[in-house]
């Protein structure tokens, strides 16, 4: 019985249940995984290039009617010569040219946008590079029939049944005026066409735009899945960035005891040791020609303390028993440290008592 709850212990801290930290969330990212739909870019462009076509009719109209003036005006008449015909394909590549920059412009600028508004600025060779794995037969097998690609099927699905509801509804509403087109001049027949193509392609590119969101919420929500983690992995994510807690706990007690090694060969340097008695211990080291004031060279409570004071006994340093002051020196001061001005008087009154005992002054 207990090893089974044992198991299923084991088995819950590996259930990919809690969210991705920031640090794999970074990971992920520099390896090209991120939340992105590509139906936004498609979308985007479809409904601003429809939108540039519509700022940018009149350009367009007399552009074009340029162009056919200059082809039947002037080079109809024109010789049939290498020269000319060089010429002619030229001029025309340049003028139609210049009529597709503003779409070009218009469909780069929101391409780059649309992935920018997604995923900002990212840029990576991690996809790129060659992994044996990219041609697996099973594994490639597997993604064919995964959930993912049955989800993306649907999608395509979907989107092509808004496109033809559409296009039904639309060209449904303009039936009776698709009727009158035999009857009408050829000028109003194309500019009632052009209008209808305008009036099909901002509902489509809007439609799919809809679409291009909702399937943005979604690959959000399956990349966030994607990237969930164990407790067991948070675990040793946290191991990897802070260390083993065990090991630091070794180091810190390794520096504790250097220190204190340290602290210990300090103390047969000192004045005079101030005692609690028991309790805390506190080495003062004066020199009149280096030091402004007296300094805690070692300090130590019980433990500690007591070793302070055999090794001072060992070394011949002066011990004083003053409660008040071994207390007040112990919690203002760290060791290096000047003592404070307000326990000058005290700690002079001592240094002097131990100087006559010790029969010099300073």
């Amino acid at each position: 019985m207990a090893l089974r709850y044992e198991l299923d212990l084991q088995l819950f801290a590996e259930e990919k249940t809690e969210k991705a930290t920031p640090k794999k969330r970074q990971e992920a990212r520099k390896k090209g995984q991120v939340a992105k739909s590509n139906e936004i870019p498609g979308a985007l462009v479809l409904l601003s290039s429809f939108l540039a076509l519509m700022m940018f009719g009149g350009f367009y109209k007399e552009r074009l009617v340029a162009l056919f003036k200059d082809f039947f005006l002037h080079r109809l008449t024109s010789e049939i010569t290498m020269e000319n015909v060089i010429n002619l394909f030229g001029s025309a590549a340049i003028q139609i040219a210049i009529m597709l920059a503003p779409i070009f412009a218009v469909v780069i600028i929101m391409a780059l946008l649309s992935n920018y508004i997604q995923v900002g600025f990212l840029l990576t060779g991690e996809p790129l590079k060659l992994k044996f794995s990219k041609i697996d037969p099973i594994k490639g097998f597997k993604n064919i029939v995964s959930m993912r690609s049955l989800v993306e099927m649907l999608k395509s699905i979907f989107k092509l049944l808004v496109i033809a509801v559409v296009v039904y509804t639309t060209i449904s509403g303009a039936q009776s005026e698709i009727s009158k087109m035999g009857h009408m001049a050829v000028e109003r027949t194309f500019s009632y066409t052009a209008k209808l193509t305008m009036e099909l392609g901002l509902k489509i590119g809007a439609a799919l735009l809809i679409l291009a969101a909702a399937d943005y919420m979604y690959q959000r929500y399956s990349h966030s899945k994607s990237l969930r983690m164990s407790k067991q992995d948070i675990k040793d994510e946290y191991k990897k960035m802070e260390g083993d807690p065990l090991i630091k706990g070794k180091i810190r007690e390794r520096q504790r005891r250097m220190a204190l090694q340290r602290m210990m060969q300090e103390i047969p340097k000192a004045d005079v040791i101030i005692t609690n008695p028991t309790h805390f211990a506190v080495a003062l080291k004066y020199d009149g020609n280096e030091m402004d004031a007296p300094q805690v060279i070692a300090k130590g409570q019980d433990y500690v303390a007591l070793r302070i004071k055999d090794i001072a006994k060992e070394h011949g340093v002066i011990t004083m028993e003053n409660k008040p002051l071994a207390r007040a020196l112990f919690h203002r001061t760290e060791i290096g440290d000047s003592i404070p001005a307000d326990l000058f008087q005290a700690v002079a009154e001592v240094l002097a008592y131990v100087y006559k005992l010790k029969g010099r002054v300073k």
